[in-house]
């Protein structure tokens, strides 16, 4: 009867199969999801304990990647927007290279807090870390959601700044050419444009001044010479004639007064400074003339050059720039209170995306993953201690083993030394006793041979 006795009752089949399917470690997964992990640093083998957490970490991962996508993503669109003149291959290729970076970096962030002893602070310097990442890779994609507005106020700021700059070149250039020197704030907007009124009256001005002085001195060496002339006449008149030779003749002294005008003459150069005086008269001329007509002259030329001034000036202006763009985006969310308040919100909601991984593992706290890890890592510390001492025990023993030698090796060397010594001396003590013996023996024989002459 015992033998029909069943040893456990019919209906606990399906619960020990229902233990056997909960069996741990779990049989290891495959497909993509232990990819997605190994981003972030799980250990599968250590994971195959709690199953359990196996979606979690795979959405983990799936975090840390779509931060790169969108790190990548935010890199062509800057590449499109600050350098449109890169080829495609070379934005493709630097936005491969920013994928790579985020997601290392995203990824070290992230497996570095994995187990029970990450401290807190050591959490929020990751935090600050990933919004840092976060910042750099949400600004180029606000730049392209608010690129219209972006763009309209860019425009509408270069205008301000193009009608300004011409407003201060028309102030500080007046039509009529009159100097602006002495107002500091023309020291950058005076234009060089020749023939201006007030140009040709200034050079009128230096001509005359120069004619004037040069016409004094013509004056003054004309009345000098006419002195000599009036000497010499004087001089050389009937009333000084002499007679030389039967014929009335000029005396000495006249020919001195004749020679004496005519090297003054000429070394006063009275000739030369005649043409200049009489150049400069002309020229003041047609200084004059060109003044009467500078009127009607000289503000087309203003005009023309304050034109190509305002021209160089709105091309010059930036429109795509990093700086531009960002000075773009503060003055449409200072303008409206709405574009502020959703440009508040897509920074945080960007912020977020970016710094998810981090913030995920801040907010979900320590898992049972974690638990485990940290058990391992203790674990392995104690492990190694131990190891350590083993390696230290067995390193005593072994010295202990070699001091024995040296001293068993030593000792036996010592009994060495001893018995030779031993035997030197015995040998040496025969050597003196064979050698006393020799001695005695040629003593007694020469003692005897004393004795006994023949």
């Amino acid at each position: 009867m015992a033998t029909d006795t069943p040893l456990r009752p019919a209906d606990s089949a399906a619960f020990d199969e229902d233990r056997g399917s909960q069996a741990r470690p779990v049989p290891p997964a495959s497909g993509w999801a232990p990819r997605l992990r190994r981003l972030i640093g799980i250990e599968e083998p250590l994971l195959a304990w709690v199953p359990e957490e196996r979606t979690r970490y795979t959405w983990y991962g799936a975090l840390v990647v779509n931060t790169a996508l969108l790190g990548a993503l935010s890199m062509v669109l800057a590449l499109s927007s600050f350098r449109s003149d890169l080829p495609l291959a070379a934005v493709v290729g630097v936005a491969v290279i920013w994928f790579w970076v985020v997601l290392a970096l995203d990824s070290w962030l992230v497996s570095s807090t994995h187990g029970t002893t990450v401290r807190k602070w050591t959490l929020a310097v990751r935090f600050f870390l990933s919004v840092l990442l976060g910042l750099f890779i949400a600004e180029p994609i606000l730049f392209q959601i608010f690129d219209k507005e972006i763009r309209q106020e860019i425009a509408v700021g270069n205008e301000q700044k193009v009608a300004d700059y011409r407003g201060m070149l028309v102030s500080c250039n007046p039509t009529d050419g009159a100097a602006t020197t002495d107002r500091p704030e023309c020291a950058r907007y005076q234009l060089k444009v020749a023939g201006s009124p007030a140009e040709l009256a200034r050079q009128i001005r230096t001509n005359g001044d120069r004619t004037a002085a040069l016409r004094t001195q013509v004056a003054d060496i004309n009345k000098t010479l006419d002195d000599k002339l009036a000497t010499e006449q004087r001089l050389c008149g009937p009333k000084y004639w002499i007679w030389r030779g039967g014929v009335r003749d000029v005396t000495i002294t006249c020919e001195r007064a004749r020679k004496a005008t005519s090297e003054y003459e000429k070394n006063s150069k009275v000739k030369t400074y005649e043409k200049q005086l009489q150049a400069m008269v002309d020229h003041g001329q047609a200084l004059s003339a060109r003044k009467d007509r500078a009127a009607d002259d000289y503000q087309p030329l203003l005009q023309k050059a304050i034109d190509d001034k305002t021209r160089q000036r709105a091309a010059d202006l930036d429109t795509d720039g990093i700086l531009t763009r960002a000075h773009g985006l503060k003055e449409v969310a200072a303008s409206d209170g709405f574009a502020l308040f959703l440009t508040i919100v897509l920074h945080l909601l960007l912020l977020c995306l970016d710094a998810m991984p981090v913030l995920a593992k801040v907010l979900s706290g320590a898992t049972t993953y974690d638990t485990l890890l940290g058990a391992r890592h203790r674990t392995s510390r104690r492990l190694f201690a131990e190891e350590l001492e083993v390696q230290h025990t067995c390193a005593r023993l072994e010295h202990d083993v070699q001091r024995h030698r040296v001293r068993l090796d030593t000792d036996d060397r010592m009994r060495r030394l001893e018995h030779e010594h031993q035997r030197a001396q015995a040998e040496r003590a025969a050597r003196e006793r064979a050698e006393l013996e020799e001695r005695m023996g040629r003593i007694m024989r020469a003692r005897r041979s004393v004795t006994n002459p023949l």
